[in-house]
């Protein structure tokens, strides 16, 4: 099986004494220090018939059910890796979003650009897409440490998608 982060270690060592080092230091963020991931592969499965699949969507946008929800800290320097889950029959209008990292302003016009359950509805009643998942899973794109991410956000993510048997994923970042 191919690693989702080729050079784990490496990474780890080149963000805790660049990036996270100066940001401890200085409490700035300094991202001309900050080494994004590089793989030399990317990991792939087979294709999929979307219009026989159930499809989860998966939002980097932040988005929580206030009064029913925590939001997410957006305020964490170091980012929020927890995620939340909501029923993809909720009404835009009753989802916030708390992640500072984004422009918020065509969010704010409409959600429908971060989450499209309108368009994949229509997809579903088109025959392109099987089934829309029961919910939408929801995390905060703003996760500076791919270790983390790799160890606490993705380990979240799959298990929601594998406990809603999903096929596939469309993944919308923000």
């Amino acid at each position: 099986m191919m690693e989702v982060l080729e050079d784990r270690e490496r990474w780890r060592e080149a963000f805790r004494r660049g990036w996270l080092a100066h940001f401890e230091a200085t409490g700035e963020f300094d991202w001309s220090l900050y080494k994004r991931p590089t793989n030399t592969q990317s990991p792939a499965g087979p294709a999929i018939d979307l219009a026989g699949a159930q499809l989860v969507l998966i939002s980097t946008a932040g988005g929580y059910l206030p009064g029913e929800q925590d939001r997410f800290d957006a305020a964490d320097p170091l980012g929020d890796y927890s995620i939340r889950r909501f029923p993809a029959s909720t009404g835009l209008d009753r989802i916030s979003f708390a992640h500072g990292h984004y422009d918020h302003s065509a969010v704010e016009l409409d959600a429908e650009v971060l989450l499209p359950l309108r368009l994949l509805e229509e997809m579903r009643q088109e025959g392109r897409i099987g089934r829309i998942s029961d919910s939408v899973i929801s995390l905060m794109g703003y996760q500076p440490d791919v270790i983390r991410v790799l160890d606490e956000a993705v380990p979240a993510v799959v298990s929601a998608v594998k406990e809603q048997r999903a096929d596939a994923a469309l993944l919308v970042p923000s």
